[in-house]
């Protein structure tokens, strides 16, 4: 059985490039690309409009975004290696406001540098805790609230800089693991408790552009030029399925609320939905044949599910799903 899903609306020419990177929180989509603007519009009304710029946000413009579970706390990356924290005012005038950011020039204990080698970044449900992968291989897990010029946690993922590229990462909701894709086509997860690894997973060969744990974490997802999702099991670290229908390179993935449907994005500009349960694509849509980069679910409130697909032809494309499908 497929799912249907309506165009719901599309902000046209949204940036001034390629939108790179999307995020959202149940009331705001934060869009970033090219340009060193980041914009911000509401997704709880239904034209979507624009509702606050931010910009020289990252002067070589911005790669990565995140927002934390809460919908509190976002953070983005600039092609500089800068990272930087947004925080939602607590002034009631639901603007984003700067909340600092992570010292690219500090050097950890190993005389490594900062987080001016990052790449990825994921955010944990509350905000408190940031990872990020660098060009090297390393993870890094850091504490917002704390101590910012130290490290919680650095993960090597082989000896001292000769690790491959850190693609993707993310944070399982309750902040028990870490996750990385690499462009040798590994797959790491980690324990934040014991700071080891916990597994090695095999089944992608090519480079992984995108990961995701389910909001459960029972469940963690991996994709990228090889055009399959692999699925694996966590307690295990067992490869339990593949999800395949893609031909093209994938870049992003997203789980659903419930961890019913997982969604993905391809560089052929086609993003589907998955049946967990089932293995099965239950949507395909296709806007553009231009990149898609970044796809999102809107976090659920009371309304149909909703998701988000932003690329290379610079639009915002929300859809909903069609009332009583």
């Amino acid at each position: 059985m497929s799912k249907q899903y309506l165009t719901a609306h599309t902000v046209d020419n949204a940036h001034i490039t390629d939108i790179f990177a999307i995020a959202a929180t149940s009331t705001f989509l934060l869009s970033a690309g090219g340009s060193s603007t980041i914009h911000v519009h509401a997704v709880n009304q239904p034209s979507f409009p624009l509702v606050q710029s931010i910009p020289g946000a990252h002067k070589l413009g911005c790669h990565h975004l995140a927002t934390s579970r809460n919908g509190k706390v976002a953070a983005s990356v600039g092609f500089g290696g800068d990272i930087k924290i947004w925080k939602l005012s607590e002034s009631g005038s639901s603007e984003w406001e700067p909340f600092g950011e992570l010292d690219a020039a500090k050097d950890s204990e190993k005389g490594k540098g900062g987080a001016g080698e990052a790449w990825a970044v994921a955010l944990s449900e509350d905000g408190q805790y940031l990872a990020s992968t660098t060009y090297d291989g390393r993870i890094n897990v850091w504490d917002l609230f704390g101590d910012r010029s130290v490290r919680l946690r650095e993960y090597e993922t082989s000896s001292a800089g000769s690790g491959s590229f850190g693609l993707c990462v993310d944070l399982s909701r309750d902040g028990k693991f870490t996750a990385s894709g690499h462009q040798s086509g590994a797959v790491y997860v980690f324990n934040n408790d014991t700071g080891r690894l916990q597994y090695s997973l095999p089944g992608l060969v090519k480079p992984v552009r995108a990961i995701a744990f389910s909001p459960a974490g029972t469940r963690l997802a991996a994709a990228g030029d090889s055009g399959i999702i692999a699925t694996y099991d966590t307690k295990h670290g067992e490869h339990v399925g593949n999800l395949t229908g893609h031909n093209a390179w994938i870049t992003s993935l997203d789980w659903s609320d419930t961890g019913e449907y997982l969604l993905s994005g391809a560089f052929d500009g086609k993003a589907k939905v998955w049946a967990i349960e089932r293995s099965a694509c239950v949507a395909t849509h296709s806007e553009t044949d231009k990149a898609v980069w970044a796809a999102r679910w809107i976090p659920k409130t009371v309304r149909n599910e909703m998701f988000c697909t932003a690329g290379a032809n610079r639009s915002l494309t929300f859809y909903r799903e069609a009332t009583g499908a």
